[in-house]
């Protein structure tokens, strides 16, 4: 499975145990209006030139880190991060 896909569901998880169903519905909606903003706007985040990465904050409480890869038109997810993670363990 992929960092992303594992990190995607733990945020799942984690907003499950924290809130309830609802916040997770709420959360996975934001997850695919943001997935479907950026198919259109693949620029829409912040560029990191050091690691060739793009992040935008979905929620208060994630933020998902991405790469562009223009020369197959393609966006590949790498992580959901929960920002409120100890940022020294962002790798």
């Amino acid at each position: 499975m992929h960092e992303a896909e594992i990190s995607y569901y733990e945020e799942l998880d984690f907003i499950f145990r924290k809130w309830n169903i609802i916040e997770v519905e709420k959360f996975i909606g934001l997850v695919y209006d943001f997935l479907e903003t950026l198919s259109q706007k693949p620029t829409i985040g912040i560029y990191s030139k050091k690691y060739d990465t793009c992040s935008f904050v979905i929620s208060k409480q994630t933020t998902l880190f991405y790469k562009v890869i223009e020369n197959e038109l393609k966006i590949e997810l790498l992580l959901f991060w929960n920002n409120k993670q100890n940022p020294k363990s962002l790798q």
